[in-house]
């Protein structure tokens, strides 16, 4: 059959809506009309510590590719705009977009910002997680963050950490009496009331601060970190367990105008990439810490546990401050009750199923 011009033409034409039409379809949803979005982000942590980076350069990474490059943000360390206990300040004020911070930095400001990252004796990290994401403890929180002007999202844990590195053996209650100590959150209050004297001080400060003996303890993370920052040069022993912090949590503090500007899908965006940075932060710390206890062993660092008698005395002066705090302090009695109850009902499964699971493996893995 003879084909006419005419007919040609319209094939043509045909053709070329079809495949613009493909293209749009190949672009991804979230960029059609999409704005162009750049922020800042300030990070409490050193670029030395090697996993809460890497969970942030994981997140700022995913955002941008979940978005087809529209919404772009820029990971700075401490001290390259702002210091780390400087960073909530940033976001609240719209200095920068977001901060990436645990909460119990900002402890001075009130005491409630340490719920969002640890307690003494207080939550691991899969309790946490439960805590926030199934028994409401996100909206109690950002219903807090709110009044900083900062919406908050979860990222990051350090998980377990040990109790830090001492220049003196601690061997009951009272060898805490005018011991300088770095250590964040409530837990600097509890040891002060055992006559420590607590310091806020910033992660790159630590070593030159033990190495000169400004300070006589250092509490930072786990063996990975503690590694990175040098601790073993300087201080010999290392007590666990780490009673202070079961995990810190961490997470974006992000200015509420700037978020509030965002479309739902950059908000989503940001939520969808935080949660795969937190799982890589937390698969980092347990493989990293596992390899660097070996190698801290092997340095020869001296690991102690502390006695029965100083946990026991650590244990009721957290139960103690805690209990005052929320007694005189609204916004932190308004979260700590709901966490308190959560915390023995959680407590009470672990004790029948994964507590006793863990360490009869343990056992038989220390008998071969």
């Amino acid at each position: 059959m003879k084909i006419g011009r005419d007919q040609v033409t319209r094939r043509a034409a045909l053709t070329s809506i079809g495949l613009a039409a493909t293209a749009g379809l190949a672009a991804p949803a979230i960029a059609q009309g999409a704005p162009a979005v750049s922020w800042r982000l300030v990070a409490a942590f050193p670029r030395t510590l090697k996993a809460p980076f890497a969970g942030a350069d994981t997140f700022v990474s995913r955002v941008a590719e979940i978005t087809d490059g529209q919404f772009r943000i820029q990971l700075f360390a401490p001290g390259e705009i702002v210091g780390a206990f400087q960073s909530l300040d940033a976001a609240q004020a719209g200095t920068v977009e977001a901060a990436y911070s645990p909460s119990f930095f900002f402890v001075g400001k009130d005491p409630t910002f340490a719920i969002g990252s640890a307690l003494p004796f207080g939550l691991n990290v899969r309790q946490h997680n439960a805590w926030v994401h199934e028994a409401g403890g996100l909206e109690l929180l950002n219903a807090f963050y709110d009044t900083y002007n900062v919406h908050h999202i979860p990222f990051g844990h350090t998980c377990a950490q040990m109790a830090g590195w001492y220049r003196k053996e601690i061997t009951q209650p009272e060898d805490f009496q005018g011991l300088r100590i770095r250590i964040s959150g409530i837990a600097g209050q509890v040891l002060q009331r055992l006559g420590a004297v607590p310091q806020q001080t910033a992660v790159s400060d630590i070593y030159p601060s033990l190495e000169r003996g400004t300070i006589d303890a250092a509490e930072l993370s786990g063996p990975m970190d503690d590694e990175a920052a040098g601790l073993a040069k300087v201080a010999p022993y290392y007590y666990y367990p780490g009673w202070q912090e079961p995990t810190a949590a961490t997470g974006l503090f992000i200015n509420r105008q700037a978020w509030e500007s965002l479309p739902k899908t950059y908000q989503a965006a940001l939520q969808a990439a935080a949660a795969e940075g937190e799982r890589r932060m937390i698969a980092g710390y347990d493989v990293g810490n596992a390899a660097a206890l070996e190698r801290v062993v092997a340095a020869g660092a001296q690991f102690k546990a502390f006695p029965s008698p100083v946990l026991k005395a650590l244990f009721e002066a957290s139960e103690n401050l805690m209990a005052e705090i929320a007694a005189s302090n609204e916004n932190f009695g308004r979260i700590y009750g709901p966490w308190r109850e959560y915390r023995t009902s959680i407590a009470r499964w672990f004790s029948i199923a994964e507590t006793p699971t863990d360490l009869t493996t343990q056992s038989f893995l220390r008998q071969k």
